[in-house]
């Protein structure tokens, strides 16, 4: 995503924001403007601050803790058959669960604390990096193996130096979803049950009709996601490029 690019899809949402303003003629309770929402976020800074700060904790934590487990189990699946019988079905069985209807047995389980959160951001992200990074292990280039085994290369060698590093760009791909999907997991968390978060600040605000403030905490919400993809973007790319010896 390069900056101008980035700077005119905001300045046409803006604008587009505005004239549904003008043209619905709705209260500002109902649909605030840019500037209101603009000035709420400002006057509530640090409030924003804070609870986005608890937010980006969880999501980190899930990031971190459900990429690990899904390049784990990609491996798991692409070096024994009896994980796929075993494990495949079970993934998508996962998948097909409301994660609302989740939410709250984990909350229930782990508490209202950081725990629930984080398990929700791990349990949406786990599957699309498991996926994509599995689906880059099986289609190594065929020529790849061919080549490895006629030097007569150790399975070990081959999963870590050819397989491996095949799969990244796949694995990239998987990351960069599960950076736009965390968030998403944690705010849901944040709305069963949390005392902290952007998703109990839009839950609190909404309830008090301070519309202003529940488009502001969306907002900061949309930006981090942004943020946080564009982080994973240029990470996996480096990791990509420096894996192929690329510059």
């Amino acid at each position: 995503m390069r900056a101008p690019h980035a700077l005119i899809a905001t300045v046409f949402a803006l604008a587009v924001w505005q004239a549904a303003v003008w043209l619905t003629d709705f209260p500002s309770f109902i649909l605030p403007g840019p500037g209101r929402v603009a000035e709420t976020w400002w006057q509530n800074r640090w409030l924003i601050a804070e609870h986005t700060a608890v937010t980006a904790i969880e999501v980190a934590l899930g990031l971190l803790v459900g990429a690990g487990l899904g390049m784990i189990t990609a491996l798991l699946l692409a070096l024994s058959k009896s994980a796929r019988v075993i494990l495949q079905p079970l993934l998508v069985f996962s998948q097909a669960l409301p994660v609302f209807a989740l939410a709250p047995i984990l909350t229930l389980w782990l508490g209202y604390g950081l725990g629930s959160k984080v398990a929700m951001a791990v349990l949406i992200i786990f599957f699309p990096v498991t996926t994509a990074f599995f689906d880059g292990l099986v289609r190594t280039p065929q020529g790849y193996l061919d080549l490895a085994r006629s030097m007569q290369a150790n399975p070990r060698a081959i999963l870590w130096q050819i397989r491996v590093p095949a799969a990244l760009p796949s694995l990239a791909s998987g990351l960069k979803l599960a950076a736009v999907y965390a968030p998403i997991g944690a705010v849901i968390g944040e709305w069963v049950g949390s005392s902290s978060g952007l998703g109990y600040l839009m839950l609190l605000a909404n309830g008090r009709a301070k519309t202003d403030l529940m488009f502001a905490a969306m907002l900061t919400l949309g930006l981090f996601s942004v943020l946080l993809y564009v982080a994973a973007n240029w990470a996996t790319g480096y990791l990509v490029r420096r894996a192929t010896g690329q510059r």
